[in-house]
């Protein structure tokens, strides 16, 4: 694109794109592109004016996408931060875009309004680990108005002496009263609130290296504030660590509410709480698998949904796959978010793109 004034021009979009074909849904599902070159697609979240923003990893920008005609396809991209350390996580509250680069939370005020001439970021924090092995971060606003930021084991897998890591914490706004919500937790880039219990659910990355089969990455809920949910004592439900298993037994340690399969790398989580989609995914968690980097057939790639029950636990299914052709690898979900329209956004970061799914008819 032809970068002007901190926004791209965006050329039109491949009309026949044959990646897309390979993408299959349920019944009455519709796949499109919402976005395409947003470079290294990460974490998403939308502004008030209905402006989307997406983090990035590698690229160290931050995108804001817009739709201006309302076509359910982004029209204008502006750039409203370049050179930060690994922004992968935004969150937006009060006007304001807060932004995870690793050791720091950073804030663009009123970014909105100054999409075409972003302000320079102001710190809110810069107290987080500066570690970079797990150390880029989902970031988002729960509904007690408190930032919520995990902070990832600096490994594959260790007991850490500074009990900040592998944990998810949460702040208020302006970087004071940080507190550990829950304990023993790998790697979570991606959680949500159940919109009826408001009851926190995450994702947790499974540690490498114990075979292609185990163990499973999870899917957990936050039944109590400061519970501890395995790491690195005990992996998925029952699977105790090999070095440090015989320090706390599984039966002590918070189960997953779901087991989601060895090495898929679940990333983004996000409750469904449109009216777009059949009444079957009202409040389920769609969840975007990033796909398996070591193991020597890969597995995930793809978007499940996991359905709470009565139990506690969550039974869970595909929704979207086909971005793994055999071992070619066409695209890496990372984020789902859901549009003002009821539609479902997912981010690629492997492909540059925003995937837009609506439900079209029976």
């Amino acid at each position: 694109g032809i970068v002007m004034s901190g926004f791209v021009c965006v050329p039109p979009l491949r009309e026949a794109d044959p990646e897309l074909k390979n993408i299959t849904l349920p019944p009455g599902f519709r796949m499109e592109v919402f976005a395409d070159q947003v470079t290294n697609a990460r974490a998403m979240c939308w502004g008030h004016k209905g402006t989307l923003f997406v983090g990035s990893k590698d690229e160290g920008v931050v995108h804001a996408l817009q739709d201006t005609d309302g076509d359910g396809k982004a029209d204008i991209h502006h750039l409203v931060a370049q050179g930060l350390h690994i922004p992968v996580g935004v969150a937006f509250k009060d006007g304001d875009l807060y932004i995870s680069a690793v050791d720091r939370i950073l804030k663009l005020p009123d970014i909105e309004q100054h999409l075409d001439d972003p302000p320079v970021p102001l710190v809110v924090t810069d107290r987080f680990p500066n570690e970079e092995h797990h150390g880029w971060k989902y970031i988002a606003f729960g509904p007690d108005g408190m930032l919520y930021v995990p902070i990832g084991a600096p490994c594959n897998n260790c007991l850490s002496t500074d009990s900040i890591f592998a944990t998810i914490t949460r702040m208020a706004p302006n970087g004071t009263d940080l507190r550990i919500v829950a304990h023993g937790v790998r790697n979570s880039v991606g959680f949500d609130w159940h919109p009826q219990t408001g009851e926190l659910w995450f994702t947790d990355n499974g540690r490498d290296w114990l075979g292609d089969d185990s163990p499973s990455c999870e899917l957990n809920r936050v039944i109590a504030p400061g519970a501890h949910y395995g790491f690195p004592f005990c992996h998925a439900d029952t699977v105790a660590d090999p070095e440090f298993g015989t320090r706390r037994r599984c039966t002590d340690l918070i189960p997953p509410a779901a087991e989601l399969g060895p090495h898929v790398a679940p990333l983004g989580a996000r409750f469904y709480s449109g009216a777009q989609f059949p009444k079957k995914y009202h409040n389920a968690l769609f969840i975007a698998e990033h796909g398996s980097w070591n193991r020597s057939e890969p597995i995930g790639y793809r978007v499940v949904v996991a359905f709470p029950q009565a139990d506690g636990t969550a039974r869970t299914e595909v929704f979207a796959e086909g971005w793994l052709q055999k071992s070619r690898i066409t695209g890496r979900p990372v984020d789902v978010i859901q549009a003002p329209d009821g539609s479902l956004l997912v981010s690629d970061d492997a492909a540059d793109r925003i995937y837009r799914i609506r439900y079209v008819h029976e």
